[in-house]
């Protein structure tokens, strides 16, 4: 086929693969009407869908149709999925998805990321990556693609992390690496900002979804960004857009891992405030253990009455606030989504966070501008990598090999 013509057929099957995603289930006519297309055309572009795997027949389709009914056709979950990987400060995580976006595998460990090294931590990776995709062949389903999310500056060109202060890498080819996993192979494998890839969860299917102006904040061990401005991703020249954990905040404040001192994230990550309501237990201390170990017992002696737990949730909002006050000067989002443990802790948070911006944000942004508490958890930037391979696939149906056929079988569930 001459490169014009497979180029128009490319668009033309991402243009029905997009419409029965959107619009399903839905006739062949349906789609021709949509689309524009012919019905011949539209016929022929199904069948190459079905052969990839990527949409199925679900039956004759009798409402609103007169005469004989249509087939009506859905996205075909059986046999495509997206694998999106995150690895943080104290944990790996992992989720698989279906083609619409529903969980098959959802799975985290913790894993000492920042004391390991990026050696022993890309190896602890690909050992999740192995399991998941070995799980998800079970299934009968083989992603389409892998995307690895990573709180730092990232080259998505090479999927190489070009810093991460908080992991203590640079100049990690973590795309190269993973490439070399058995089961891996011949998967393609990208690499992105973690913050980034929450944000694009979040607006497509968080508590903010469809906000085409909204801030994301990760609320972990360091604190990132993810901004969406008129419905896209900001991510600026390089692509390190949304570091706003290291924008200074207080001079000759506490030293931060990225070498200065006084970074916002020094006075909001989850060090912070563990550091200030359960010094016993701070970072570097004793064993790794998962945010959400941490997080429960924080809310524990909240729940007991202890002072010092009060005292450091008013202070982390408190300066929460102080530098939402900023973005909302200086990005005018509708909504700051708060994730990680700043939604776990969400309600004390937010208002005094919320005192804060009405204090120091622009009159005119901060009353159209409100805060929200995220429903993905610590999943947000893993369910935000799966979702950018499943729009991959959906913009590119022919970057998707034709699927084995492989019988499911039972798989656990973590």
């Amino acid at each position: 086929m001459p490169a014009d013509q497979a180029t128009v057929r490319r668009s033309n099957l991402a243009l029905v693969l997009r419409h029965v995603s959107t619009h399903g289930p839905c006739s062949r006519s349906a789609v021709a009407g949509a689309t524009g297309l012919n019905k011949a055309t539209v016929t022929s572009l199904v069948s190459e869908l079905q052969a990839r795997g990527l949409v199925k027949e679900m039956g004759p389709q009798h409402a609103g149709s007169v005469g004989r009914p249509g087939v009506a056709l859905g996205l075909d979950g059986s046999r495509v999925g997206a694998l999106g990987v995150e690895v943080n400060v104290d944990y790996i995580a992992a989720i698989a998805t279906d083609l619409a976006g529903r969980v098959l595998i959802d799975r985290r460990i913790g894993f000492d990321a920042m004391g390991s090294g990026p050696e022993r931590s890309l190896d602890e990776l690909a050992r999740m990556v192995e399991r998941t995709v070995a799980d998800l062949d079970r299934l009968g389903v083989r992603p389409a693609g892998i995307t690895v999310a990573v709180p730092g500056l990232i080259d998505t060109t090479t999927g190489t992390v070009v810093v991460a202060p908080n992991l203590g890498w640079r100049g990690v080819p973590v795309a190269e690496r993973l490439s070399r996993a058995g089961r891996a192979a011949g998967i393609p494998i990208a690499v992105a900002n973690d913050a980034n890839l929450a944000a694009l969860a979040e607006y497509t299917t968080g508590v903010a979804a469809g906000t085409d102006d909204l801030v994301y904040l990760t609320g972990e061990v360091g604190v990132g960004g993810g901004v969406i401005a008129g419905g896209r991703l900001l991510s600026g020249a390089d692509g390190f857009a949304g570091e706003v954990g290291h924008v200074m905040i207080e001079p000759d404040g506490e030293p931060c891992r990225c070498g200065r001192a006084g970074c916002w994230e020094t006075k909001v990550g989850l060090a912070a405030l563990v550091r200030m309501a359960t010094p016993e237990h701070a970072y570097g201390t004793g064993l790794v253990r998962d945010p959400e170990e941490r997080l429960a017992e924080i809310e524990q002696r909240r729940a007991e009455g202890d002072p010092r737990v009060d005292a450091a949730v008013a202070e982390v909002g408190r300066w929460l606030g102080l530098g939402a006050a900023m973005l909302v000067n200086i990005f005018n989002p509708r909504v700051i989504v708060l994730g990680g443990y700043f939604a776990r802790l969400a309600d004390r948070l937010i208002p005094a966070a919320h005192e804060e911006l009405a204090r120091a944000g622009m009159n005119g942004a901060i009353e159209r501008c409100h805060f929200a508490a995220s429903d993905l958890g610590f999943g947000a930037a893993a369910r935000g990598a799966a979702g950018v391979v499943v729009e991959r696939a959906l913009s590119d149906p022919t970057s998707i090999t034709v699927p084995s056929l492989v019988p499911p079988q039972n798989v656990p569930p973590a």
